[in-house]
């Protein structure tokens, strides 16, 4: 029986990693989130003191790292919190699970990029964030690298699950709008927590520790994407396409986000030969089966 930890296992991903682990008669979960909440264990994966107890007494087999501070304008305001949970906490995980052997599986983003370019980003490419979140994410990735031995750094985007996500956010707008405003000049791509799980199920068994990229397939825009989901929900909202300059000037306090985002997911294709869902494939199950 292999015990693997969660951390942030209240949220989007940590529900679906719950969902896919529980599965197996070979794994034991152990969850936990900043609160205690059911079978959700108590962390704050900022104080060291307790992420180095807890790992010496659980003794995991592997420690995926889902806690983060994922509000991008909010990483803005408040950048001390945003450098403690997504810099200094994956430093506190990447050295206890160095102490104890486990591997270190840690989720990064898109965000670490310009976005200035127009072809994907592979693993390769030199990172060079413009927002708050993206550079408290790529000091975590650096953590990571610099005091884990063994470990995953997966960076991921856009992604919806079971939670509060643009996907569930663009259905309730249309309940009570005949048309919204998107913006159609940022491009990325959509991803489901699934496919990311899956990601994630299929690396830790193996021993191709390094960095990866971890996304759907295909490319759209955030107005692209809402006419999709739309379509597949029935619904006959209008999507008016606008630019990021105007989303600005409608939300002044917004930070910079990536104009392109879209990744590579090259090394998965090169270490294991795995090739990711198209993004309309995943979001077309998702809606099929979507949380409440």
């Amino acid at each position: 029986m292999k015990t693997i930890l969660i951390t942030g296992a209240n949220g989007q991903l940590g529900r679906a990693l719950t969902v896919l682990f529980e599965k197996k008669n070979d794994v034991e979960l152990y969850l936990t989130d900043v609160v205690s909440e059911g079978a959700i264990h108590a962390l704050d994966i900022t104080n060291e003191h307790d992420v180095h107890e807890l790992v010496q007494r659980v003794t995991p087999y592997a420690i995926i790292n889902c806690a983060a501070l994922t509000n991008v304008d909010g990483c803005e305001k408040e950048l001390d919190l945003a450098y403690r949970i997504n810099a200094i906490g994956p430093r506190n995980l990447a050295i206890a699970a160095k102490e104890t052997g486990a591997k270190l599986v840690h989720i990064s983003t898109d965000y670490v990029f310009s976005g200035d370019g127009n072809e994907p980003y592979t693993e390769f490419d030199a990172p060079a964030p413009k927002s708050a979140y993206g550079k408290t994410k790529l000091e975590g990735e650096r953590f990571v690298q610099q005091l884990a031995e063994r470990y995953f750094i997966i960076r991921t985007a856009w992604l919806y699950g079971d939670g509060k996500n643009f996907v569930k956010t663009m259905l309730r707008l249309s309940e009570t709008r005949d048309e919204v405003s998107v913006v159609c000049d940022q491009i990325g791509s959509p991803t489901s927590t699934r496919v990311l799980a899956d990601i994630i199920d299929t690396l830790i068994w193996t021993e191709n520790y390094g960095l990866y990229h971890g996304t759907c397939e295909g490319i759209c825009s955030w107005a692209d994407f809402t006419e999709e989901i739309f379509r597949l929900a029935g619904k006959s909202t209008k999507v008016n396409h606008i630019t990021s300059k105007q989303y600005s000037e409608m939300n002044p306090a917004a930070a910079d986000r990536p104009a392109y985002s879209v990744l590579d997911n090259y090394m998965l294709k090169q270490k294991l030969n795995y090739v990711c869902d198209d993004w309309k494939t995943a979001i077309a199950e998702y809606m099929n089966n979507i949380p409440e």
